[in-house]
């Protein structure tokens, strides 16, 4: 992995202090008893008719949307090959951890947010699953912090096979926001919900819409890389796929042209792929 400045920074005046009775926070939004997926209405920031804001959201969405954006430069064709399966591994590892805290799903996706932004700026080398392991600690634990109101210890976030330090996991964490440049407040997917939910299916919707829509994002995250699509076109995607999983790829143009901002047929297109699969 990327050297660290160990400068003379004082780690843990940097970090949120954590202590056991973090752990007493209740699941915010899981899996129902029928196995379908339940989303606090709280990650639905926006009301009817929220033009102007929805319009702000998308203009911050400069960091999405460019093709090709994967991991670093400095990774070979072998080092990508591992690191995709090592990604897939990280992403299973986090989701796991979410539902055991009962993190929201925001959470989950903003994890992985920080996992892809960091694998595009720093390589690390084949084989070296810890590192990975290590990293999607780190990521989870900031997320956490970033979107929870209650956060473990950070001695809670276990890792199979591998006993890290609250020191390691908070030097981490360090690299993590350094090479992040401190900008952590990324826009996700879930902003947006409630405006393409209203846009493209009306009041009258299906209950289940939201759930199965907030399904098909955290699905889509395993095999995308979210630097290469904005998470307007994630929801809107999300939502016609939820809404309908037998439309074509001419309803899917139509329905996407009054976004162009948002227009991305192509990932409607595996969404809909997904939806009939899972």
């Amino acid at each position: 992995m990327g050297d660290s400045d160990d400068g003379s920074f004082s780690v843990s005046s940097l970090m949120c202090q954590e202590d056991e009775s973090c752990l007493s926070q209740e699941s915010g939004d899981e899996k129902s008893c029928d196995g379908s997926y339940y989303c606090d209405p709280c990650c639905f920031v926006l009301g009817n008719g929220d033009e102007e804001f929805i319009e702000k959201l998308v203009d911050k969405e400069t960091d999405f949307g460019s093709k090709g954006c994967g991991f670093s430069d400095d990774c070979s064709t072998r080092t990508q090959s591992w690191l995709k399966c090592a990604r897939l591994d990280a992403i299973e590892w986090i989701f796991n951890k979410r539902a055991m805290f009962g993190f929201q799903f925001r959470t989950a996706y903003l994890s992985v947010d920080f996992l892809d932004r960091f694998l595009s700026k720093r390589s690390i080398d084949d084989g070296k699953l810890w590192a990975i392991r290590l990293l999607s600690v780190a990521c989870l634990s900031l997320a956490a912090k970033m979107e929870e109101c209650q956060v473990p210890a950070l001695s809670e976030f276990q890792v199979d096979d591998f006993d890290f330090e609250n020191k390691v996991i908070q030097r981490m964490e360090l690299l993590v926001l350094s090479t992040l440049d401190w900008k952590m407040g990324s826009i996700t997917p879930f902003a947006f919900l409630h405006y393409f939910m209203i846009k493209l299916c009306g009041e009258c919707r299906p209950k289940e819409l939201v759930s199965r829509a907030v399904e098909l994002i955290m699905t889509i995250t395993k095999v995308i890389n979210l630097m290469n699509h904005r998470p307007s076109a994630i929801a809107a995607a999300a939502v016609l796929a939820a809404s309908d999983g037998q439309l074509t790829r001419e309803t899917i143009e139509l329905k996407m042209n009054v976004f162009p901002s948002c227009g991305s047929p192509e990932i409607v297109s595996f969404l809909i792929s997904i939806n009939q699969c899972v």
